[in-house]
């Protein structure tokens, strides 16, 4: 019964017996949009993003084979070498535990890797492994992401622009994916875990997936709007407001679908294994399919219909469908009043029916 239901939830969107007011509420999702956009920069300015050693450089060691990750035992072991170090501990598994200091020389190194070794009582040569990286390839790893995201936006731009041959739609894409990767980006920040070099191929992932979403929405808005100023039904709103519902039932299906699997990589490997790699992506996937979704249905469509809305042939398409149904229901107020009007006279004519005049009475 429940899929039977669902089923004809969804043929009655598709064929417009249900319809749900996404596009003329637009004013309200703007607004929303808007907030967690607000409130994403501000996390990002007041707390910034929690990068890892692969962006800011530093010295990395790892100890295995612990009987605890106790992460307190990692941190009194790295300021017994050096003090006002603020090392970074994380737990790797079920008995590894990964630190993360700054830049440190060879002489420090291996004091904090005997430290490590003594305070949790492994074998140095065996257990405790350690990497440096430097400043300047963080940075370069840092410029390299940003114009991976940088290359990868313009050339979606173009590519909406020459698929849809609809500048509008392509503005409205590349809004929807910032403010989708402006969100994304606040979410991981309030969190607080790394940004590594998984987290940033786990964006240009969601940005893929939500220009994939897109696209389909606005293929079935071109569908909808092709003749739209051919006839004086409807108006370009409410085509493409039949469209988003027309694509709600598979924008849904498909959003649960691609999160099932990724929240069950989030648990496993964020929770249970502690694994940096899968918890860093999983993490960035997870909240960037869920924006990504939400913003196809309730941002990308909207926005386009704002912009189109401003062109002066829409706009004139518009007025002229509404005020055709203005002067449709005047007129059919009008007829109501008349009407009445007539039945009321009736009713002071002794003889006199509606629609006939009175017949004076014959003589025999």
């Amino acid at each position: 019964m429940a899929g039977r239901s669902f089923a004809q939830w969804g043929n009655d969107l598709y064929t417009g017996r249900r319809s749900y007011p996404i596009v003329p509420n637009r004013n309200r999702w703007f607004g929303v949009v808007g907030l967690l956009s607000v409130a994403s920069i501000l996390i990002l300015g007041l707390q910034g993003l929690n990068l890892g050693i692969d962006f800011r450089g530093g010295s990395e060691f790892t100890v295995s084979g612990v009987s605890t990750t106790d992460q307190d035992i990692a941190v009194q072991a790295v300021q017994s070498v050096v003090p006002e170090d603020e090392p970074r501990v994380t737990t790797v598994g079920t008995d590894s535990v990964r630190v993360q200091t700054a830049q440190l020389t060879n002489e420090q190194t291996d004091q904090v890797q005997q430290a490590l070794a003594d305070a949790y009582g492994v074998d140095v040569a065996t257990s405790v492994g350690s990497a440096y990286i430097g400043p300047t390839w963080g940075e370069g790893v840092a410029m390299r992401a940003l114009w991976g995201v940088i290359v990868f936006v313009a050339v979606v731009a173009v590519f909406m622009a020459l698929y849809f041959r609809a500048w509008r739609m392509s503005v409205a894409a590349i809004i929807a994916l910032i403010a989708d990767l402006l969100i994304s980006a606040g979410v991981y920040a309030a969190v607080g875990w790394e940004v590594t070099p998984s987290t940033i191929i786990g964006f240009l992932t969601i940005l893929g997936y939500s220009l994939y979403d897109k696209v389909v929405v606005f293929d079935k808005v071109r569908e909808n709007t092709t003749a739209i100023l051919e006839q004086g039904r409807s108006t370009y709103a409410e085509r493409a407001n039949l469209a988003v519902n027309q694509t709600l039932v598979r924008s849904i299906n498909t959003g649960v679908v691609a999160l099932l699997p990724v929240a069950g990589i989030l648990f496993v490997g964020g929770f249970l294994l502690g694994a940096g790699t899968l918890r860093d992506i999983s993490l960035s996937l997870f909240v960037g399919i869920a924006v990504g979704t939400a913003s196809s249905i309730y941002l990308a469509t909207p926005l386009e219909v704002w912009l189109r809305e401003k062109e002066p042939k829409i706009a004139a398409h518009t007025k002229k469908v509404l005020e055709s149904r203005a002067g449709l229901t005047a007129d059919g107020a009008q007829d109501a009043v008349l009407a009445a009007a007539a039945a009321g006279a009736a009713q002071l004519v002794p003889g006199h029916h509606l629609g006939t005049a009175a017949q004076p009475k014959r003589r025999r």
